[in-house]
C-alpha cells in the first residue's frame, strides 16, 4: 500500500538515548527536563521567544479561545480541518464563516470586514497545507477593530513569511506536532504567543491554572507534553534538513510531471519559503477527482481529500453557503507524500493519474 503520508521514524538509537534519561531521571510528565530542552532547542531553530509545548495539536486552539474567546464571534475559514471548527465550539463560541480566497485557498480579508459585529472577538484563520494567509491585510483588521489574531498553523512547522518565522505572526499561533506532520512528537503540539504577558496566561492555563505548586492564577486544563513525546522530537529535530530537502524533490517531480494536465495546486503566497507539508491537486470537477481516486486505490494508492467537507457544512453547523470553500472541498485530493516514498512509488501515481486524464 502506498498511503498519503507515513510517520518519519528517526534512527532508533538516537530515540533509546533520550528514552534512557527518562529511566534514569525516574519523571515522565510535569515538564521533565526532555520538554524543558526541546522547548529550547525549537525556540532557537525557529527564533521565538516564546513557546510551550503540548499534548496535542487542537488544545492549544482551546486555550487561545479561552483567553481570547470569551463567548464571543469566531471569524474562521471553512477550509480547514475540524479540528479548528471544533475548537470554537468547544469552548463555547461561535464560529462565523467567510470564504477564501480562490488563488491561495486561505481566508478572504475582505469577507472578514464585512462579518465583523459588536460580538467579534478573534479572527481564527489557518495557513493552508503552509501557505500563509494575507497575514499584512488581516493584522489590519484586527488592529482597526481591536480583535486578537490567532493563526491555525498546524502545517507550518519550518515555513518562514517575508524572513520570518510563519509563528512570529498574529497573537498566538499554534502548530500540530502530530505523527503525520512533517516534525513530529507522535502527538503533540505547541503555542507561540507573541508578547509575554499572554505567554504567562497561557503557561497557566495549560498546567491546570497552577501558580507555583500551591497557588492558582485562575481556570486550567492539562495541556502538557509528556517525556516520552519530548524524546521522540529531540530524535526527529536533528534531521529537519534531510526531511525538508526530500519532500522539495518529491514536490518538485509532482510538478514537473502533472503540471501540463488539467488540475493544478494553491498558489504560493509571494515573499513565502514553504515546507511542502502536501501536495493538493485541484482537478476541473468533482467526476474527475472521483475518477482520479479510484484509479489509485484500484492500485492499493490512498490519496486523501484533508478539508472535506467545506466546515460550513458540519451537521452541528448553522452557517451560509461558501461556494469557493463548497467547490474545492468536492476537488482536492492529496498525493502521497513523504520521506520514505521511493521514486518508483512516486511514479507509479504520477503515470496513473497521467493516465487517468489523458
Amino acid at each position: 500500500m502506498i498511503p498519503v503520508t507515513k510517520t518519519y521514524l528517526p534512527a532508533i538509537e538516537r530515540y533509546h538515548e533520550k528514552v534512557n534519561e527518562i529511566w534514569h531521571s525516574g519523571i515522565l510528565t510535569n515538564r521533565g527536563s526532555l520538554v524543558v530542552e526541546l522547548e529550547a532547542s525549537l525556540k532557537k531553530d525557529l527564533n521565538q521567544d516564546h513557546l510551550l509545548c503540548t499534548s496535542n495539536g487542537t488544545i492549544p486552539l482551546q486555550i487561545a479561545l479561552k483567553l481570547y474567546g470569551k463567548e464571543g464571534e469566531i471569524i474562521t475559514t471553512p477550509f480547514s480541518y475540524v479540528a479548528t471548527t471544533a475548537a470554537i465550539q468547544w469552548e463555547g463560541c461561535k464560529p462565523v464563516f467567510v470564504d477564501i480566497e480562490r488563488d491561495y485557498w486561505t481566508i478572504d480579508p475582505q469577507k472578514i470586514i464585512k462579518a465583523i459585529t459588536p460580538k467579534t472577538t478573534c479572527i481564527l484563520a489557518t495557513h493552508v497545507f503552509g501557505n500563509p494567509c494575507d497575514i499584512e491585510s488581516i493584522e489590519k483588521i484586527a488592529k482597526d477593530y481591536n480583535l486578537r489574531v490567532i493563526y491555525d498553523a498546524a502545517h507550518c512547522f519550518g515555513v518562514n513569511y517575508n524572513g520570518k518565522s510563519i509563528f512570529s505572526f498574529g497573537d498566538i499561533s499554534t502548530c500540530s506536532f502530530h505523527a503525520t506532520k512533517i516534525f513530529h512528537t507522535a502527538e503533540g503540539g505547541a503555542i507561540f504567543c507573541n508578547n509575554p504577558k499572554d505567554n504567562d496566561e497561557v503557561f497557566g492555563l495549560h498546567n491546570f491554572g497552577h501558580k507555583g505548586k500551591l497557588e492558582y492564577s485562575g481556570l486550567g486544563i492539562n495541556a502538557k507534553m509528556s517525556e516520552l513525546s519530548a524524546a521522540m522530537g529531540l530524535a526527529v529535530l536533528p534531521d529537519m534538513e534531510l526531511i525538508f530537502n526530500k519532500r522539495k524533490k518529491l514536490v518538485d517531480k509532482y510538478k514537473t510531471h502533472l503540471s501540463n494536465l488539467n488540475c493544478i495546486s494553491f498558489k504560493t503566497r509571494p515573499k513565502t519559503e514553504i515546507n511542502n507539508s502536501y501536495f493538493p491537486l485541484e482537478f476541473p470537477n468533482q467526476a474527475v477527482r472521483e475518477k482520479v481516486e479510484k484509479a489509485l486505490n484500484a492500485e492499493n494508492i490512498i490519496p486523501r481529500r484533508y478539508f472535506f467537507p467545506s466546515l460550513n457544512k458540519l451537521p452541528y453547523i448553522k452557517s451560509e453557503k461558501m461556494p469557493i470553500s463548497e467547490s474545492l472541498a468536492d476537488r482536492v485530493l492529496c498525493l502521497p507524500l513523504y520521506h520514505s516514498l521511493s521514486d518508483s512509488e512516486q511514479m507509479l501515481v504520477i503515470n496513473i493519474i497521467k493516465k487517468t486524464l489523458s
